[in-house]
């Protein structure tokens, strides 16, 4: 079973990574899906499911502690379930085959299933103009909000990782394979990875 799973920078292009790389190797990608999986199976917003998907659940929840929802969901308020929902979505997905996962910690989620763990990473430049490629026509950031909101995001990113592991997000030691964007096409990047994942798992 092939299962990848992608973590990023904010604007490395992880995400177009994912989609393009499952698309290579035809198989399923899951980024946004599984917030709308997640929404539908327990009736809720969408919009709130995505806001609360890859923050720090504390920030709403500051009584929990470490891995407790994990463990007891009895008594969760609604991002705590959210976060739970998410994982036991994560996992189910993972267990029907081969697939591409991008991001919410499912490198460590399933663990046990041996992904191929890969973090996509880029210089500031990069991020920013790749930022500004895909921004939508309402959004109006500064180049200083922007960078601003790049640090943010990735702030959110780590601390929601502390909750399942003391691995820390970005670092090399975490993941099988590390990817630098920098100045490139994500297009021309895929062939080379999708041949390293079919190297990996043992597939010509």
């Amino acid at each position: 079973m092939r299962i990848i799973t992608i973590s990023r920078e904010f604007g490395s292009g992880g995400r177009e990574l994912g989609k393009r790389l499952s698309d290579t190797l035809g198989i399923p990608c899951y980024d946004h899906e599984i917030i709308d999986m997640v929404a539908e199976k327990h009736g809720l917003d969408k919009n709130y499911v995505s806001h609360v998907s890859e923050k720090d659940i504390r920030v709403f929840y500051p009584s929990t502690i470490g891995h407790r929802f994990l463990t007891n969901q009895s008594a969760l308020q609604q991002p705590v379930k959210i976060a739970a929902a998410q994982q036991e979505m994560i996992r189910q997905l993972a267990l029907q085959g081969d697939c591409v996962i991008v991001g919410r910690c499912a490198d460590v989620l399933c663990r046990d299933m041996n992904p191929l763990n890969i973090f996509v990473y880029a210089d500031r430049l990069s991020k920013l103009q790749r930022c500004e490629n895909r921004a939508d026509e309402s959004e109006h950031y500064s180049e200083k909000e922007m960078f601003r909101k790049m640090k943010q995001i990735d702030k959110e990113r780590a601390t929601y990782r502390e909750l399942f592991t003391e691995d820390k997000w970005g670092r090399k030691e975490c993941y099988h394979l590390c990817i630098n964007t920098s100045g490139k096409e994500i297009k021309n990047l895929v062939p080379a990875v999708a041949a390293y994942v079919n190297a990996w798992f043992g597939q010509d």
